[in-house]
């Protein structure tokens, strides 16, 4: 096929006999770079997606070739002008593919580096305007490479939470579909404006805004920075397990969502994540390691992304993170889904028998939130029950459940004496707050941006800059002096303090009981399916109703002017 078409381009460019010996050998070194690179590449689909090793040296031949590609291209650009008749859109397809390496190399490895690598990739496509000719060509697939390469900067963009590019690209991308549609009258026309305004749905999906005082947005990050978690303190007794792997599911109905990404996902695996670094300082190229080089100590723990995964897909991932797992490691499910709840009376409490979340199917769901079955005596079969995960507590299991049947999960029992944790979502919000389930999970925001959660149940919509960084620091004070009451419990289960030695972990833990604890202060939070619950239960008059953290709550909420919405002495009250 390389023959072929060099004969085509040489004969195309002049007399073949005419074309010097060297300027041929670029063409066909060029063209077997080409296709070396686009089989490799294709080839990246047949990679299983599950497991860390075996996909590592085949991305690191690819990585390779693509490497070569991009430098051979850039020293022989005139040759290659001339003999080749190379596009620039053909040079920002190149970059193209370099840039989704680089983020697919972030999706395996966790390692936010990677995402500003493929940043750099995207944005120099814009910026040299690469793709700037495709419009003039009567060739509709070319736009839809445009269209799609829009598409993945904007997902870098997201996770990078560049918004500020974001917003730009969105126009542009608008515009280039508009162009699309007019000129071509294609059946697509659909499908993009779906992208349009799911990734336009996601950007306003935070229900508080940061201002500046000339009124524009903050961008506030919410990955680990360093001052996130609480630091221990001399006299903390707390385990040494660290956390390795997380799986992140997402199965909501009607959520926003971009890319298979729900908001709940993306805000989850946000929190676990340290600030991106760069990654010129740390390494060279992804896969190329040298065996005898002990590899540097992975920042994030490694995460596994599923949007609506079926209950075979789940297991597998589940089972190979299992496998995988290092010892002295925590591996975390986070399960943010539809509740499948249990149809008739059960003659048993076992841990098939209270129902749990929901599994993809092809099945219709009834009334959004209920599942109803033919036969009542059988258990649902598309449903992660608590029993489905027993196998796995053989390790250390911390498990997140964000679900309208979260409490089915209250029902486990530690059979094998590993540490094990699950926080579990209140199962119904209050009437009188404004319905955001659509927009992400209330808990799910505490876990990720505590104060903006709190400012929202205090019915605050924005706030400037200087409050919001005053509110932080008063928030540390309190994930510090939360750390204290959980480390000096002198009832509290063993399984929260071996979690405690982990920085990811802690920071979550400390957010549940502030969550936990806001949520039973507040007036309109008054029926108990409101409140968070955990197995094994905290002891609640040393965590969520100490009414040292309660001071705390009140004083938080007068220095936003909110205290009106809190209760003043939640302990009478019970």
């Amino acid at each position: 096929r390389t023959e072929f078409a060099l004969k085509e381009i040489m004969s195309s460019g002049g007399a073949e006999d005419d074309i010097p010996q060297a300027e041929r050998k670029t063409v066909t070194d060029f063209c077997y770079l080409l296709d070396k690179s686009k089989q490799l590449f294709n080839g990246l689909r047949d990679l299983p997606q599950y497991g860390q090793k075996q996909w590592q040296s085949y991305f690191g031949r690819t990585f390779d070739v693509y490497t070569k590609l991009w430098k051979f291209q850039q020293q022989h650009r005139q040759v290659l002008d001339n003999r080749y008749g190379l596009k620039r859109w053909q040079i920002g397809e190149i970059a193209s593919k370099i840039g989704q390496l680089y983020y697919h190399y972030y999706l395996r490895t966790s390692e936010t580096s990677y995402l500003n690598e493929a940043f750099s990739f995207y944005s120099a496509i814009r910026q040299r305007s690469y793709y700037s000719q495709v419009n003039k060509e009567d060739r509709p697939e070319l736009v839809v490479k445009k269209l799609r390469y829009y598409a993945r900067f904007i997902v870098v963009c997201l996770l990078l939470n560049k918004m500020d590019v974001v917003k730009d690209l969105v126009k542009e991308l608008s515009d280039e579909i508009e162009d699309y549609t007019h000129r071509f009258n294609t059946e697509d026309q659909v499908e993009w404006n779906l992208v349009l305004q799911e990734v336009a749905a996601f950007i306003e999906a935070d229900p508080v805004m940061v201002l500046n005082d000339d009124n524009t947005i903050v961008i506030t990050s919410n990955r680990l920075s360093e001052t996130g978690a609480p630091l221990l303190e001399q006299g903390m007794i707390v385990g040494q397990l660290a956390l390795a792997d997380a799986l992140i599911i997402g199965n909501c109905n009607n959520q926003v969502k971009f890319s298979e990404l729900t908001i709940d996902m993306f805000r989850m695996l946000q929190a676990l994540e340290r600030e991106p670094m760069n990654l010129a300082s740390q390494m060279n190229k992804p896969g190329m390691q040298e065996s005898t080089e002990k590899p540097a100590r992975r920042e994030n723990p490694h995460k596994y992304l599923l949007y609506k995964p079926t209950f075979s897909q789940l297991y597998t991932f589940l089972a190979a993170s299992f496998k995988e797992l290092p010892a002295n490691s925590v591996l975390l499910i986070y399960l943010s889904a539809t509740g499948v709840f249990p149809s008739g009376r059960s003659d048993s409490e076992g841990p098939y028998d209270f129902g749990g979340v929901l599994t993809n199917s092809n099945r219709d769901i009834i009334n959004g939130d209920a599942i109803h079955k033919r036969n009542q005596s059988y258990k649902e079969m598309h449903c992660l029950h608590p029993g489905d995960l027993y196998p796995f507590t053989r390790k250390p299991l911390f498990i997140i459940v964000d679900s309208s049947n979260s409490v089915a999960y209250k029902n486990f029992t530690n059979l094998f004496g590993q540490p094990l944790v699950c926080l579990l979502s209140p199962t119904a919000y209050p009437k009188a707050l404004q319905d955001q389930s659509q927009r992400g999970s209330l808990f799910k925001l505490f876990l990720n941006n505590p104060l903006m959660a709190f400012l929202f149940v205090s019915g605050l919509s924005s706030m400037r800059r200087g409050l919001w960084e005053k509110c932080q620091d008063y928030l540390r004070k309190i994930n510090r002096d939360i750390a204290q009451l959980l480390t000096h419990s002198r009832s509290i289960d063993q399984s929260f303090l071996q979690f405690f030695g982990d920085e990811f972990l802690r920071l979550l833990l400390t957010r549940f009981i502030f969550c936990s604890a806001t949520m039973r202060m507040h007036k309109i939070f008054r029926e108990t399916r409101n409140y968070p619950e955990s197995y094994p239960q905290l002891p609640r008059d040393e965590t969520v109703e100490n009414p040292h953290l309660q001071k705390h709550i009140l004083e938080l909420a007068s220095i936003l002017d909110v205290r009106n919405v809190f209760l003043e002495n939640t302990l009478d009250d019970y």
